[in-house]
Order: structure tokens, then C-alpha cells, then sequence
């Protein structure tokens, strides 16, 4: 990725970054010193940001500043998982955030711990393996338990929910989401 590139993208991440931990700019505004009115001509891309900028805002979301900006990978190539809590699920992303494909390690609380079902529908494919405990999967009006060691693949044009079945163990699955599905599930669009 060339240099205009990252930093054609930069606002859309700040927004995503914001978004995920559901700060509205007055908020983001409080915590970073920034005006309001500076944070969206950021995310809008309509400034570039500067250090002076992009510290705090990196000081606030709890990532390195490479990631902040996407910045070409180099050096070390282990992924610093960075949980993301959303809707009482936690989101641990398995990877960078490339704007494509995006794999993540999703934990779901016991059902008694779970925000009523909120069904989803967007373009693109899910898919996702059950690494512990049960899921439950709610497919328009289909319903489906799946255990430890099963996967499910489908597409999210179809209404769509996905939470722990079981009311006493949390459940783990490893979830690999394109653009849209990442938005809906930790962006809210």
C-alpha cells in the first residue's frame, strides 16, 4: 500500500476506531483535547492529521500509532490483540484490519448475560468455527445448536443472529467477517 493510500484511509479508521467503542465526537472531543468540529474534518478526511493529533487520539483507542494509521507492516509480525466490546460480546481481533476479510476470536456470555436478540442482515458471506461451548444460530426462522468443533457458512442478505445457547458456560467461536459484516457487528452503521 503506497503512502496516499494509508493516508486516504486514515479517517475512515478514526471513525471506525470511535465508532467501535461507541464515543460520539463530543465524547472523543472530552477525552483528546481535539475539537469536535477537528475530529470529524479528520474522519472525513478533509484534513490530514498531524502527530500532535493522531497521539492522543491513539492514547484513547489503546493502539500503537502504526495501527492508528494502518501503516505498512514491518518488523514484528505478531498480532497485538486488541479486544473490542460491543452489544456484551467481546471482539478479539486474529489480524490486522486490511478493509477486507477480517478473522476474529468472539466471545459470547452465558444467554442470562446476553442484550435481547438483535437480527442483522447486510451483503457479503459469514463464517465461523465453534471453538467452546454451544451457539445458537437463528437464520430468518431457522433455528441451529452447534457444539465444539462445527462451522457454519452463510449468507447475511438472509436475517441473521448468532449467541451463546447455553446459560451457564460462556461460548468461543473464531468469526471471519468481510467489510459489511465487520461494520454491522463492531461498527453499528
Amino acid at each position: 500500500m503506497s503512502e496516499d493510500e494509508v493516508l486516504d484511509a486514515v479517517g475512515d479508521r478514526l471513525r471506525a476506531f470511535r465508532k467501535s467503542l461507541g464515543y460520539t465526537l463530543a465524547e472523543l472531543s472530552d477525552r483528546t483535547g481535539l475539537t469536535a468540529s477537528t475530529l470529524s474534518r479528520l474522519e472525513t478526511s478533509q484534513v490530514a492529521p498531524t502527530l500532535q493529533q493522531l497521539l492522543p487520539l491513539s492514547r484513547v483507542y489503546g493502539v500503537p500509532l502504526d495501527e492508528l494509521v494502518a501503516a505498512p507492516a514491518h518488523g514484528d509480525p505478531r498480532v497485538h490483540l486488541r479486544p473490542v466490546r460491543r452489544e456484551g460480546l467481546t471482539f478479539v481481533p486474529l489480524g490486522m484490519d486490511r478493509g477486507e476479510l477480517q478473522a476474529f476470536k468472539v466471545i459470547y456470555p452465558p444467554v442470562s448475560a446476553l442484550p435481547p436478540a438483535r437480527f442483522h442482515s447486510h451483503s457479503g458471506r459469514e463464517w465461523f468455527y465453534v471453538l467452546s461451548g454451544q451457539v445458537r444460530l437463528v437464520l430468518a426462522d431457522q433455528v441451529t445448536d452447534m457444539k465444539a468443533g462445527e462451522a457454519a457458512e452463510f449468507d447475511t442478505k438472509t436475517s441473521h443472529w448468532i449467541g451463546n445457547a447455553r446459560e451457564d458456560i460462556p461460548a468461543e467461536i473464531i468469526a471471519i467477517y468481510g467489510r459489511h459484516g465487520g461494520r454491522v457487528h463492531l461498527t453499528d452503521i
